[in-house]
């Protein structure tokens, strides 16, 4: 009986055993014949170690996943970078393939930037008329007496009653009566005068408002009416009424105000930073929610030379012709810009090479010189409104957006070295210009004919950090101002329900810490404005990135570096007037980043146009009602709310 239970105490020993054995195999990664025969032939000098491309400070001796971000651990070879530049790596084939690299060539073309606007219908000034009384009396009968009435030049309007008619009547009925009677007079003298005084108040009656037939019925008559008609000068439809019947009018009192809305003014808002983009002559297409699916465009006529300092915006004005009046004053309109850009700033439209356009009225454009239609201002040529022909010699130096790895004021780019045994790259930084859709005018540090990497790039600049390199990824130095990061490579197309459930209620746990923050400055309370600080670094470090999967992973990466960035320059800050301003940076990360990864909580988007010495701010708070962090109690209602953001409010 002792030796059975001997003997089975033994058997279950070795049970475990095999089981411990064959659990920490798969623990650590050690999968039978596909991982050996993956790497066969795969031969190293020293030992081979695994490295993670996003956390560098990750080498382990076997592939595998990351602790941190689950993704594919990549093979550290000694040697690879021996010989090469600073910036210079140099990566084996087979990681090559594991990074998944992509280049694209450096070249020069033309492409279009895509600038978006927002505005909204309005009257063409040009074409708005007033109809006032020419002499005092009183409005005896208004025949239109609501507006939105549509009339045609010629209709009557108003009659008026005025003593000073009847009298100007009386003497060209007197002159006529005079002139007859002088007939068969041999006065030369005294006819002619007769004549002068009969045309002096047929003049009269002119520029009191009389029409032609209006006079020659007086003159038939002989009697003179106490009442004259007022007609409509234009047509168009009735904006605005401003008199009733029985008031008595001095001269110049208006009476009505005609729209014609055949042509219409769209009234954009523009950023200063798209300004560049937009000129006079310029097409634009817009859309209404009234008619969904359906596009209209215009022509670009003015653009505001003022910048407004509390949205830092101008208006641009768009002519429009109306068909059938579809296009009413005041519809909200959402307007885009596609002008293709050459070097040096300019804009190129092959339409317009070699014309004549008005200034005053660029829809108007001739072949030759010569007079606008419209004004009769003398035309002037399409070049120096901005305009350059397509030639070769005017395509800007392009590369792809995806190609920048974009940080405060650096950009840097990872060249492909040619004629290399192993595949070599060198990170550059470069100086970028505008942004042209998919593409960005590269200024400076690049070639026509080098190529560049154009998906990968993050992996590389990983591995220089690795190698102890200089690397984009490198923290920025403290005197780095975040507020004027560029954050224009950041995607923000990542849709609502590809943000995790999990990872957006992490994320709006750090929101409302940063909620603390906004109210404490606004409480004028450093100590718990700090005190909230510290919490929110917490926050962000408590958010698993590996709850999201793919770009929104990669994206992540940069916008976690970002907010700590700012959150530490707040952490530093030593006065509650530096504290104000990192907290402004911080904003303008946070609201970014809200946009990139909505969250179901609404957040209100305050501005004050008054922060920083009129420069204006913005920040992120709870409530509607306005609590100002930059001032405090001295002007704590001064902004106002500009939008909400969060997954339903867009």
């Amino acid at each position: 009986m002792k030796l059975n239970k001997k003997t089975t105490r033994l058997v279950l020993v070795a049970a475990t055993l095999v089981l411990v054995a064959f659990v920490g195999g798969r623990l650590t990664g050690k999968s039978p014949g596909p991982v050996v025969d993956e790497h066969a032939g795969h031969a190293h000098a020293g030992p081979e170690i695994w490295t993670c491309s996003m956390h560098p400070q990750i080498q382990l001796p076997k592939p595998g996943k990351c602790p941190i971000c689950m993704m594919d651990l990549i093979p550290l070879e000694a040697g690879d970078d021996e010989g090469g530049g600073e910036r210079e790596i140099r990566i084996s084939p087979y990681s090559a393939k594991l990074m998944e690299l992509e280049t694209a060539e450096v070249t020069r073309h033309f492409a279009a930037a895509e600038i978006r606007m927002v505005g909204k219908v309005d009257y063409d000034e040009t074409r708005v008329s007033t109809i006032s009384a020419w002499v005092p009396g009183r409005l005896d009968r208004l025949f239109v007496d609501y507006t939105g009435v549509p009339v045609q030049k010629g209709d009557h309007l108003a009659e008026i009653y005025s003593p000073d008619l009847l009298t100007a009547q009386e003497e060209l009925i007197q002159a006529i009566q005079t002139l007859k009677k002088l007939k068969n007079s041999d006065s030369t003298y005294l006819l002619e005068t007769a004549e002068k005084t009969i045309v002096a108040a047929r003049e009269k009656l002119r520029l009191w408002g009389f029409t032609a037939e209006q006079i020659a019925k007086i003159e038939n008559r002989g009697i003179p009416n106490d009442h004259m008609t007022i007609y409509s000068a234009a047509a168009g439809i009735v904006i605005h009424k401003n008199a009733q019947e029985g008031m008595y009018v001095k001269t110049g009192t208006r009476i009505y105000t005609i729209a014609d809305l055949s042509t219409v003014w769209i009234q954009l808002d523009a950023y200063e930073s798209d300004l560049n983009g937009l000129r006079q002559g310029g097409t634009i297409e817009f859309t209404t929610e009234t008619y969904p699916g359906k596009t209209f465009a215009g022509t670009i006529s003015f653009i505001d030379p003022i910048i407004n300092p509390a949205t830092r915006t101008a208006k641009v004005r768009v002519i429009v012709e109306n068909e059938n009046g579809k296009l009413k004053p005041g519809m909200f309109v959402r307007a885009v810009a596609r002008p293709k850009m050459a070097s040096s700033g300019r804009v190129m439209d092959a339409g317009l090479a070699g014309k004549w356009i008005s200034p005053m009225h660029p829809e108007i454009v001739k072949d030759g010189p010569g007079s606008c239609d419209v004004c009769g201002m003398p035309l002037v040529t399409a070049e120096s409104l901005g305009y350059v022909a397509e030639t070769e010699a005017n395509a800007p130096l392009l590369i792809p957006v995806t190609a920048a790895l974009k940080t405060g004021k650096r950009a840097v780019v990872y060249v492909e070295l040619p004629d290399r045994e192993k595949p070599s790259y060198e990170g550059r930084e470069v100086r970028l210009g505008q942004r042209l859709g998919n593409f960005y005018i590269v200024e400076e540090g690049l070639e026509e004919g080098e190529r560049v990497v154009t998906r990968g790039a993050f992996k590389l600049d990983a591995e220089l950090q690795i190698r102890a390199k200089p690397s984009m990824m490198s923290a920025p130095s403290e005197d780095e101002d975040m507020s004027e990061m560029d954050h224009s490579t950041m995607p923000a197309e990542i849709l609502p329900e590809d943000v995790p459930e999990a990872f957006a209620q992490q994320l709006e746990a750090a929101v409302l810490t940063y909620f603390d923050i906004q109210l404490a400055l606004g409480g004028d309370s450093a100590e718990s404005a700090k005190t909230a600080t510290d919490a929110l670094k917490e926050k962000l470090q408590q958010i698993d990135m590996g709850l999201l999967e793919g770009d929104g992973h990669m994206v992540w990466m940069e916008h976690f570096k970002n907010l700590n960035a700012t959150t530490i320059k707040l952490q530093k800050a030593s006065s509650i007037e530096t504290q104000r301003a990192a907290f402004y940076s911080l904003s303008q990360q946070l609201a970014l980043t809200l946009r990139t990864f909505p969250i179901q909580l609404p957040v209100q988007q305050a501005f004050c146009p008054m922060a920083f010495d009129d420069a204006g701010a913005i920040w992120l708070q709870k409530s509607s009602e306005i609590i100002n962090p930059y001032f405090g109690e001295m002007m704590l209602k001064c902004g106002e709310i500009q939008e909400v953001i969060g997954a339903n409010h867009e």
